[in-house]
């Protein structure tokens, strides 16, 4: 754990490396484990202004061990930015893909998937980059692919994925417009072009598949929700892409052992990093409270079960305090009257608002210590995290949390003449359960799923805590500032942690190895 951009992605890889080499193997499944890393990276991490390769996924990587060799891994992912793909803030860029694929593939590739100049698209932000930056991105696109080839994708696959991917992009370029003969939208003539680039068989059907609302039923908000229903299927096209990576991983790295044999485990989880931006946002606040349930099970583990042990055998003891954060996690989850109780009952209402869902929270969380309503011009509000307070930007959280996809357009890519696009939406090869979530609920139900699945694991494990500090805010190395460190070590309990190891048992044989030796 740590904030985005301390390190925590990279160290997990040095410490799949030096797991493997203890194996001691040199084994096809070994490298394909460590093969996984780079792809994940492609389609998962992006550019933010606080790290140039975060990671906009949470990621548990369970290694499979018979005696003191691996015989499986298994992948699971949480929580994918998937707004991302249709958004991004000044000094950020989109999801690595996009931009290798526009270095690495040929002048004939791009011509085969449609691609044009990447300054084109609207889902592409920033410069492109230097002539060494387009040089790097296009070695990163070939390792992707030695990474896709390495781990099993069959080649029809890979087109198929670039095509979507391809799709995406192009998708993105389509506009509205009022057709004047009988004041229903139509796509614009301006953009026709793209909605041929875009998967024609699906997506030239998207305007029939928007209702208008029926509480504002005129020609712009009809052409606000053709652009909604667009970004959405995007967004969607482009999770179920990641999604099916990771399923295939796991199909390619599963154990091959009879099902009697019993094997020792080690779980690895990279999570997304605490985040605090100029301007911070639904994801935001998701990743933040990511992070806070990371936080109290840290607490649970170093201050709350040790101090107990030490009491339950009597040893003399002074109780160290520490901060819990178990008010800051009531106020975000707490049911029926938490932020996001109060989002998902919101979302239900058509004639709510951002603005109307502020008001509540103003409302319900009056006098809450941890909570303060918003003081600029810009709808909004506070929260005092464990990390520190955070402001975030209202606008946007009830049409993130409603996250409506078309009805009939699920139907349509099921139809898809694009093999992999109606593979992804027929929920048949998605073999490790996320077909049917992917389908339910509220992006924040999905969320608590998660969070709850996360926990749920790593409560029934023996866990050690990786604690990675950023050094300093500049992203250059050899710098410590060594204010930023010492913050750092305070909100995360680092300084009652040495202070329990230092006066605490921290070395515990069981009575059995005393009585031996």
């Amino acid at each position: 754990s740590g904030e985005s951009g301390a390190g925590k992605t990279e160290s997990t890889k040095l410490l799949l490396q030096h797991i493997m080499n203890l194996c001691k193997g040199n084994s096809q499944l070994e490298q394909q484990i460590l093969q996984v890393n780079p792809l994940l990276e492609a389609f998962g991490n992006a550019q933010t202004v606080m790290n140039d390769n975060s990671s906009r996924f949470g990621k548990y990587i369970q290694l499979r061990f018979q005696k003191n060799t691996v015989r499986g891994a298994k992948l699971s992912e949480y929580l994918l930015e998937k707004s991302r793909v249709v958004q991004q803030d000044t000094g950020e860029r989109n999801f690595h893909i996009f931009y290798y694929m526009f270095a690495g593939l040929s002048l004939e590739e791009k011509e085969m998937y449609g691609l044009l100049d990447p300054s084109l698209y609207r889902y592409i932000s920033g410069r492109f980059g230097t002539q060494d930056v387009a040089q790097r991105w296009k070695h990163k696109y070939q390792e992707v692919c030695n990474a896709l080839d390495m781990v099993g994708f069959q080649e029809q696959e890979q087109v198929d994925m670039q095509a979507i991917l391809a799709g995406v992009l192009s998708l993105g370029n389509v506009t509205f417009e009022p057709e004047e003969s009988n004041g229903s939208v139509k796509v614009s003539e301006a953009s026709r072009g793209w909605l041929k680039a875009a998967a024609v068989d699906v997506l030239r059907q998207l305007v029939c598949c928007v209702p208008c609302s029926p509480w504002s039923p005129s020609v712009s908000c009809c052409c606000s929700l053709c652009a909604d229903a667009r970004d959405s299927i995007a967004k969607v096209a482009y999770g179920r892409v990641f999604g099916w990576i990771v399923c295939k991983i796991n199909e390619l790295l599963a154990e091959n052992v009879d099902s009697e044999v019993e094997l020792s485990e080690i779980g690895i989880l990279d999570i997304f990093g605490f985040e605090n931006f100029a301007v911070n946002r639904f994801e935001q606040l998701c990743i933040n409270l990511a992070n806070e349930q990371l936080q109290h099970f840290f607490n649970h583990h170093i201050f709350q079960l040790e101090q107990a042990a030490y009491k339950e055998e009597e040893l003399p003891w002074e109780t160290i305090t520490f901060n819990n954060n178990q008010p800051i996690l009531n106020l975000l989850l707490a049911k029926p009257l938490g932020l996001l109780s109060l989002l998902d009952e919101q979302s239900a209402f058509p004639q709510a608002t951002d603005k109307t869902f502020v008001d509540k929270l103003n409302s319900s969380f009056k006098g809450n210590l941890h909570f303060q309503p918003g003081r600029s011009h810009v709808l909004g509000f506070s929260i005092i995290h464990y990390a520190g307070k955070v402001q975030y930007t209202a606008g946007g959280f009830l049409e993130k949390n409603r996250d409506t996809l078309p009805a009939n357009v699920r139907g349509l890519f099921i139809n898809s003449i694009t093999p992999l696009l109606s593979v992804l939406f027929t929920g048949k090869s998605l073999c490790y359960g996320r077909a049917s979530y992917m389908n339910q609920g509220l992006p924040r139900q999905e969320l608590s799923h998660s969070l709850m699945v996360l926990m749920e694991r790593m409560y029934s494990a023996n866990p050690h805590f990786v604690r990675c500090i950023k050094p300093n805010n500049q992203k250059e190395p050899g710098v410590v500032d060594s204010q930023m460190v010492l913050l750092q070590l305070r909100y995360n309990g680092l300084l009652e942690t040495i202070r329990i190891r230092k006066d605490g048992f921290s070395w515990r044989p069981s009575f059995e190895e005393f009585a031996e030796r």
